[in-house]
């Protein structure tokens, strides 16, 4: 019997030893302030790490076209598209470079492989839109400065991109550089 009344306390004090806790820690949360107190959102970023992977960031300019970054992609969210030049010069002309965000888990394999180092993560985390359509962010159409890397990405800059049909470099010519080898 005293065996039974002396489980039957240890178990009780067990139970109050952690409501006491529960209760310590549903209290706490109570008196500390909301990350909307510190951070207004829209105003003021919420600030991120140093290593935070984030939306990438692309160069365009620095981008030969050697699609190991798609060909790393675990997912195959990045779609290249791109056209050999012409007049006997080597390289290609990078007439589309589509990432697909509703399919891509940010491992940032893509970074990686790249042997100009073209594409990098960035530390933007906002790309809000309501359909499936913005999801897909083409680099090739985007404005100068964000195609370039200098600018980043919105949502308003990637639903202006979306009604363009040739890439934003292209400024009427539509092989700039046939004139030049000839």
């Amino acid at each position: 019997m005293l065996n039974w009344v002396r489980n039957l306390f240890n178990a009780t004090f067990t139970l109050l030893k952690g409501m006491w806790v529960t209760l310590k820690v549903m209290l706490a949360t109570y008196r500390r302030t909301t990350l909307a107190d510190v951070f207004v959102y829209p105003e003021l970023k919420v600030p991120v790490k140093a290593r935070y992977r984030g939306f990438h960031r692309f160069d365009l300019t620095t981008c030969i076209g050697c699609e190991k970054c798609a060909a790393a992609c675990p997912v195959d969210c990045i779609y290249i598209d791109k056209q050999k030049l012409g007049g006997g010069s080597k390289g290609f002309r990078i007439e589309g470079f589509a990432i697909d965000y509703s399919k891509c888990m940010f491992c940032a394999l893509c970074c990686e492989p790249c042997p100009v180092d073209c594409i990098f993560m960035g530390a933007n985390y906002d790309l809000s839109c309501y359909s499936r359509d913005g999801c897909v962010v083409d680099y090739a159409k985007l404005p100068l400065q964000v195609a370039w890397g200098r600018a980043t990405l919105s949502p308003s800059v990637v639903a202006a991109s979306k009604v363009l049909d040739q890439p934003a470099w292209v400024k009427g010519d539509p092989n700039p550089f046939a004139s030049t080898a000839s």
